[in-house]
């Protein structure tokens, strides 16, 4: 059964609303990124700026995606956290190359990055894992993320162990060892702004290819060792 929903449309901004090189707030990503990011937290539509889909791509070249909350950014890159034996992570040790976009719809905005991870250091790892609720803390050591499981009994079993454990005598919960954190350091960061006849705005920046001539019309010289471009839609 084949369903036809190529009617679907919503209208966007208006011709006049328009995103152009001059609206841009900084000639590097992460401070355009801030302005973006700190109006979509204005919003109270918006109940998850900070969601991101996280594309990663395994060792034989299949690549899967998922919904992460990014916990952190700035000039060094965007930072999350996951279990370690996740899918994601077993990808990402065999292929650093990984790609996330920001969608917050109610903007008509999206964020597309692109770039490579690093493991964050033991120290930050834990001191963000002690800064996360308790329940969700207990949730990382009862969950071997991606693994199979028989059912949700044994999972809600774990917790009522990890609880009996740890709330009641309110100790400090151990990081596991199979938890930690990431950060995507960027090569490319796109921002795209939807218009209502479809020719939308977008404008990358990225890191310029050796020898690449920035001509200040197709290309431009950008902050702190980035170009940026305009692209058809």
């Amino acid at each position: 059964m084949s369903i036809d929903i190529g009617g679907m449309r919503i209208k966007y901004k208006d011709k006049d609303d328009t995103f152009l090189e001059k609206h841009l707030v900084a000639k590097e990503p992460f401070g355009q990124f801030k302005a973006w990011f700190d109006e979509a937290c204005g919003r109270k539509e918006i109940l998850e700026p900070n969601a991101m889909c996280l594309a990663t791509v395994s060792k034989d070249g299949y690549p899967s995606a998922r919904f992460m909350l990014c916990k952190g950014y700035g000039k060094d890159g965007f930072k999350f956290f996951t279990n370690h034996g996740s899918r994601k992570a077993i990808e990402m040790s065999a292929n650093q190359n990984v790609a996330a976009t920001f969608y917050w719809e109610v903007l008509n905005r999206s964020v597309r990055i692109e770039g490579y991870v690093d493991k964050l250091s033991e120290e930050e790892s834990t001191k963000y894992f002690h800064s996360r609720p308790v329940p969700s803390q207990i949730a990382a050591c009862a969950s071997y993320q991606s693994t199979p499981i028989e059912s949700r009994d044994i999972l809600c079993e774990r917790e009522r162990k990890l609880e009996a454990e740890y709330m009641i005598p309110e100790k400090e919960i151990p990081k596991p060892s199979y938890w930690g954190g990431y950060i995507i350091r960027p090569r490319a960061v796109e921002f795209w702004q939807g218009q209502r006849d479809r020719l939308h705005d977008r404008i990358k920046f990225r890191k310029p290819a050796e020898g690449e001539v920035v001509d200040g019309k197709l290309l431009h010289q950008g902050d702190d060792g980035w170009v940026y471009q305009r692209l058809s839609p």
